[in-house]
Parts: C-alpha cells; structure tokens; sequence
C-alpha cells in the first residue's frame, strides 16, 4: 500500500525533530521481526485493536459489525480508560440527537466553524472525515449498543461568535444506562475521576445547576430530579450509570453482544512488522496477529514523565493530569519505532487543575462562578477566568517566563463560599484540613494577610480586586473581557446582574486555590491521514497501521472546539479506521 492523493502531508510544525524518515523504518522493524518469529502465536484476527477506551471500543465494534473478525487489548486491568473517568460530553456536528431536538445545524456551518477553530495547520480532508462520519458513527453506535444519548442543552461551542459556532451548543452526552447489564464484566469498569453524590443519578449537564442548588429555584429542582431518579434506580435494583461510566458500559456492551474479547492486563510492547506492512501486535506474552490492520487506540502519554519533559514546556509533570495513569505513550512510541511522524507533542487538553492531596481537581465551573478572579505571582489579573479551559492554560505557559503565573491563585472570598458548591464542598461548609496543610488552599481575614500566606505583594492584590469589583459593579471586564462571550456564562449565577459572570469580592474571610496547568490527557501523537491511516515523515503511509484519540495528532489542533472534542474525534477516527480496513469507507 502506497499513500493516496488524500493522505495529508504532514506540515513543518507537525512533524518534530524524533519523527524518523520514510527510509528508517525497515531498519527498525528488522529486529522487531526477528524477534517476534520467535514468540507464541496468541492468537489471529482480521484486526487487532490497542486499547479499551472510546476509540478503541468504538473501533473494535465497527470491525466487528463489518464482519471482521477483532480483538482489543488493553494494558489496564479496567476497560474504559480516560473517557470512562470524564463527563463524556461528545462534540459531534449535525448529529442526529441534536437534529432531532430542533438545533439549527448544517454541514456548512459546522465546517466553516471548525476551519475557524483549528486554523490552516490541520488538513481539510482530515476535518471533512471527521464532519462527514461523526453524525453516521453515533447513528451506528446506537443501533449496535445499548447506547442512547442526550444533547447538552445551553452549552455553547466554545467559540460561539466565529462563523458557524452555536451559541446553545452541539454537544451530546450519553444517556442513563444499568450497569447490570454487563454482569461480571461490570467489576472491570475503570471508574470516574468523580464519584457522582450517594443516591443520586447526575448527568454532565446537570453540574451546571447542582453548583447553584443554594441560590437557584431551577438549581434545586434539578438536585431534586437528580435524587429522584437515584431513588428511583434504587428501588428498581438497578446500578445507574451516567457521563463517561455510562459510555463505556455501552460500549463494551455492544463488544460483549458482538463476541469481540477485550484482553485486559495485555499491554503493547511493540508493533510487529512483516515486509515493511504492520500485521500484528507484540505483548509480553506473546504475538496477536493482523490479518487486515492494527489500530492504536492506547491513549496519549501523560504519565510519562519522560516523554512529558522532552516535548513539552515546564513546568510539567505527571501529577497534574487527571488521565489514565496507564496512559505512558506505549502506543506512540511504538508507532515511532515503525517509522511514524508525530505532531503537537508540545501540546494537551489543558485546563486549570487545583493539586489537591488526593488528585488534581480539573477545575471548570469554579474559576467561571461569580466573585472569584485568578491572579499571577504579582498578585494580578492576566486572563479571562471564564475562557475555554484550553486556553487559560496557554496564556499560563505563554506569560510564565515573563510574569510568572505557574502556579496562579483563584481568589475568593466567603460570600462566594456562601452561595456555590466547590468541587463536592457544599456551600458553607468547611474545606478539609489536609487542602490546608498540603498549601492547595489558603486562608485568611484579610487581603493583605492572603498575600502574605500565598506570596503575593499585598499592595498588588489590594489594587487587582479594588479594579476587578468596580468592573463588576458596571457589568463590563473592560480588561480581558469575561462575559463578553457566551460560552463565558455557562457555568455562571444567571441571578447575578448585569453581568453573570462578575461579583465583587468583599466578605471576609478570603480563599485562595493554587492553580496549575492540568489535562485530561495530551493530544500529541501519531500523524494520520483522513482515514486514519499512520503516516511517515514523507506524508507516505505505514500500511496496516491506523491510530485514533490521543494516540493520534488531534483533528482539533491546538485548539478545543467545544465539549466533547477529546471523545468525538476519537470514537469518529476509530470508526473510520475500521470501516476502511473493511473496505467499506
């Protein structure tokens, strides 16, 4: 196989300086195959899959259902990975539950939107695969799981004034679902980055009340509804599972039905390659071979400490991200040894996080709320607290080696404390005393005595909030803009006037949480093609290689389109690598 006119050629800024030439990639595979005419023949299947998370599992039943034959094989001993920790809200335009709820998308503007978004570095054809499949794959998922789905109504695209953007929203999220109907398989569901509370059934969109049940009429009826179907659940005998529990139960639901094994604790040690094509998988057990193709689903590589300070700009670390922990890359730097070009390996789903003492917290609803503004170690203002959560984090990295902000300090004071839910505090009630002692959080009576416990200068702090309260006095953040756009008010107190993103910060005491730079996973990785094929430095193709989701170079760029653009584009990769090893593309 040679590569077609479609394959994208990869751009300066995609390849880095460890993409190997065309040329090296016999040389690499010669030991490989060497080594593996020794190994124990595990098992042959038309398609091999490397990972059970979104992109795999949706890969693996798409194969599948083409009548292939296919197995998945995980490293972890849980099927799921990252997208069965998230909300698994799913950014798919003209999908047909947001269709049939009457929202006013089209072709032309979820594709004028996206050229937006991602800029000229991401190949037409690659956005136009991703558009032209993703409504056909979530038709396709609910026909062959149990998987139903929900549109995330209000909640806007992430830039909703560029050319086709929406205001209201395209994102989706899956539907409530009985975990019973996995049986034994249940116990080996990776479980979510947050408990949802006891008795209650939550959805992703229901967060956005559940922080204002206090101070909002509409936010207590919804923690209401929510305990109403817990209860509800409960006395039907049901094990409720909503977000990113919900998908992959479905998922692995549909690979239960189609008799496609999932292979825990089988993790990829190398790619196994025959006359320059890939046509199986090596573990350390043995070989799986791949009659038609392998498909890497493996996730990205941030819990790779080593991969993480070669590429990508510091501070970093392993211990800000809310990924999977088995999440170390093997799959990219086994694409890498057979010759792969990667790109944006600088880059990740970025987001502010609060290092807590027991994980990160991922912090969104939070730094948007009124009455809170994020500070530098200046003790001033250098972002729109309410931007995509994407970008708060590259201004960090961009301004910290000029004004430092890594880490930066979201500041509060008690009346906030008063009104919202932070994380699974309720309002009013105390942060615990280890959030204290680990210096998460910070405390004091005072301003000034805040500066002095966070190491800001005092005389600063005092002039950020005395500027930041007048502009919310008048509705209008004349200095970066918060409020300005819609996205900016999702998570916001729609009761707070003119502007419901802005309050002053006047009842002591005062709170200040560290921020740093978080992800929920990195989004650099092997370069494909809009059929998800592997490419080469060269822009020629790997035959029998194909990668999706954070194994793969984002569709989305450097950019984040709305919420759902991590698992989207994954499941939307790992369908069209299947139907085009099938040969039905």
């Amino acid at each position: 196989m040679t590569g077609s006119p479609d394959a994208a050629r990869p751009t300066r800024r995609q390849v880095l300086g460890t993409s190997v030439a065309a040329g090296l990639a016999v040389t690499a595979s010669a030991p490989q195959t060497a080594r593996a005419a020794d190994l124990p023949l595990l098992g042959t299947y038309d398609v091999v899959v490397i990972g059970a998370g979104a992109a795999g599992m949706t890969a693996a039943l798409t194969a599948a259902k083409a009548g292939l034959s296919c197995a998945v094989l995980e490293k972890a001993p849980t099927f799921g990975g990252s997208a069965a920790r998230s909300g698994a809200g799913i950014w798919i335009p003209n999908n047909p539950v947001i269709l049939a709820a009457g929202v006013p998308d089209t072709p032309a503007k979820a594709a004028a939107y996206l050229a937006a978004v991602v800029g000229p570095d991401i190949p037409l054809a690659r956005r136009q695969a991703f558009l032209g499949h993703g409504p056909a794959m979530i038709s396709f998922v609910m026909a062959n799981s149990p998987l139903r789905f929900r549109w995330m109504e209000g909640y806007s695209d992430y830039y909703p004034e560029l050319t086709g953007g929406l205001p209201n929203g395209r994102s989706i999220e899956p539907d409530y679902l009985d975990g019973n109907i996995l049986g034994a398989e249940l116990a080996r569901l990776n479980p979510s980055y947050m408990e949802v509370p006891d008795g209650m059934v939550v959805f992703a969109a229901d967060y956005k009340w559940l922080n204002l049940a206090l101070v909002s009429a509409k936010g207590l009826a919804v923690a209401t509804e929510c305990l109403a179907r817990g209860t509800k659940a409960l006395a039907l005998g049901q094990t409720p599972l909503t977000m990113g529990q919900s998908l992959a139960a479905g998922l692995r639901k549909g690979l239960l039905d189609a008799a496609v094994p999932v292979l825990l604790n089988t993790a990829l040690t190398d790619l196994y390659v025959e006359n320059g094509t890939v046509t199986g998988a090596v573990t350390a057990g043995g070989l799986y071979r791949a009659r038609r193709g392998v498909i890497v689903g493996s996730g990205g590589f941030e819990h790779n400490l080593a991969m993480r300070t070669q590429y990508q700009q510091q501070p970093i670390g392993v211990d800000w991200t809310v990924g999977a922990k088995e999440n170390t890359g093997d799959g990219i730097r086994a694409g890498q040894r057979v010759g792969a070009a990667l790109g944006l390996m600088d880059d990740a789903w970025w987001g502010p996080a609060i290092p807590l003492p027991d994980e990160p917290y991922f912090c969104l609803a939070e730094r948007t709320l009124p009455g809170g503004l994020m500070i530098n170690q200046a003790g001033g203002r250098f972002v729109n607290e309410a931007a995509p959560y994407s970008d708060v984090v590259h201004v960090m990295y961009e301004r910290n080696a000029t004004a430092p902000d890594i880490p930066a300090w979201l500041v509060v004071d008690q009346n906030y404390r008063n009104r919202y839910l932070f994380r699974d505090v309720s309002p009013t009630l105390p942060f615990p005393d280890d959030w204290y002692s680990s210096g998460a959080v910070h405390k004091a009576w005072t301003l000034d005595a805040l500066a002095g416990s966070i190491g800001v200068p005092a005389a600063a702090l005092r002039s950020t909030v005395s500027r930041f309260n007048s502009l919310a006095a008048q509705g209008k953040d004349t200095d970066f803009k918060r409020g300005d756009s819609a996205y900016d008010h999702y998570f916001t107190d729609p009761a707070v006037l003119p502007n419901s993103c802005l309050a002053p910060l006047w009842l002591p005491p005062y709170y200040a949480f560290r921020i740093v730079p978080g992800d929920l996973g990195t989004k650099g990785g092997m370069v494909t093609d809009a059929r998800a094929r592997v490419l080469r430095a060269d822009g020629t193709v790997i035959p029998g290689l194909y990668a999706a989701g954070n194994a793969s170079a984002a569709v989305m760029g450097r950019s984040y389109a709305g919420a759902g653009s991590t698992i989207g584009p994954a499941m939307t990769f790992g369908y069209i690598a299947a139907r085009d090893l099938a040969g039905v593309l």
